[in-house]
């Protein structure tokens, strides 16, 4: 394998890692903070990227280690909500269509 690959690997499943087995909110803060110092060191520009969206958005990602829970069910009904919606462009009548989407996702 190549030095490159490997590195870019072993960020990769270090930051899974932190998100798969710790438990502590605090703990989770160095962990992170660890990976993104990794991260600078590399210069990889594609986990520069990651990195920054982290560091951009840290307090809302370190609340999933409160309770390891995510919004992920929330974003997929709202993309179903957005893919059905468009399926029915031109609706004029919101009401058939709130009680359309009612009775199909409810």
């Amino acid at each position: 394998m190549y030095p490159d690959i490997e590195k870019a690997y072993e960020l990769t499943q270090k930051l899974s890692h932190i998100f798969e087995t710790t438990k502590d909110k605090l703990y989770a803060t160095s962990r992170l903070a660890q990976w993104h110092e990794k991260v600078r060191q590399s210069r990889f520009k594609s986990f520069n990227t990651i990195s920054r969206t982290i560091m951009n958005h840290y307090q809302t990602i370190l609340n999933y280690f409160d309770n390891r829970s995510t919004n992920a069910s929330a974003e997929s009904f709202n993309a179903k909500i957005k893919a059905f919606r468009s399926q029915f462009r031109g609706v004029r009548n919101i009401e058939f269509f709130l009680f359309r989407l009612t009775k199909i996702y409810a």
